[in-house]
């Protein structure tokens, strides 16, 4: 049952013909993140590449949770008359997927879960904190150019390609400045509820797929049984050499496994 809660969200249709693929991306991301793959997906399916709330193009809104993610995502697949979807979610767009496949599995007929599991995650985890604390920090009305907020970002930032990605959301302002497009607040506010794992009440019954990147510690070996309680029909592939943005660190290796995953069900 879809809430009153749920939002429009923006999203890019990415073509026509073939099964619907809805593709949910991670904490700080948009859809654009993922534009090569829905490209490379739309070759065979109906792709949407899809901006989560507080995301992106889509609205902004204080309550920021699982749940009402999830329905989100419920509420566009209805109102585009959506059948048989499958569900790709990376990080925090996996748990959404997870949290709509658990709670509305009449909706998706196959999931491919991105480097996260279904468990609660330490509070530390990926370094979010810091990378919020450096977001507020960022003196958004003095800041004169996109290469000054990056050097201002390196002391809460270490790794580049996080700065780099982080500064995506960074827009100019017309009256000057900058302004985050993300809701920046929301997340703040909202953090603890995104570590916790889905909420279910029973186990999702059709296929699954889990991608880990191997450097990666977001799935270990002692999160086999939970994934296996909560979705009982499916499997774990490991690709070498990637970390937790697998699809970027390996987008050929992460595009044969999903596709093979994927075309297996269309």
């Amino acid at each position: 049952m879809i809430k009153l809660t749920a939002i429009p969200l923006s999203f890019r249709k990415y073509s026509d013909d073939g099964p619907a693929l809805l593709v949910l991306h991670g904490l700080f991301g948009s859809q654009a993140n993922w534009g090569w793959h829905c490209k490379q997906f739309a070759e065979h399916f109906s792709v949407y590449g899809v901006d989560l709330r507080n995301h992106g193009d889509s609205p902004h809104a204080a309550e920021f949770n699982y749940p009402v993610m999830a329905d989100d995502v419920a509420a566009l697949i209805v109102d585009l008359g959506l059948q048989d979807c499958v569900i790709l979610g990376h990080s925090m767009g996996g748990k959404v997927g997870m949290e709509l496949a658990l709670t509305q599995p009449n909706l998706i007929e196959r999931l491919l879960v991105v480097d996260i599991a279904p468990v609660s995650y330490p509070e530390q985890a990926e370094g979010h904190l810091r990378v919020i604390a450096g977001m507020k920090a960022l003196p958004l009305e003095s800041i004169a150019s996109r290469r000054e907020a990056e050097e201002f970002l390196r002391d809460y930032i270490i790794d580049e390609p996080t700065r780099k990605f982080v500064l995506t959301n960074l827009q100019r302002r017309p009256e000057g400045g900058f302004r985050w497009r993300l809701n920046l607040a929301a997340i703040d506010a909202s953090y603890d509820a995104l570590r916790v794992m889905p909420a279910h009440a029973g186990s999702f019954e059709k296929p699954t797929l889990f991608v880990k990147g191997a450097e990666s510690a977001y799935i270990q070996s002692s999160h086999k049984e939970e994934i296996l309680s909560l979705f009982p029909d499916s499997d774990v592939k490991i690709i070498m050499g990637a970390g937790h943005w697998l699809h970027a660190d390996k987008p050929q290796a992460f595009k044969k496994i999903a596709m093979d995953f994927l075309c297996a069900g269309a």
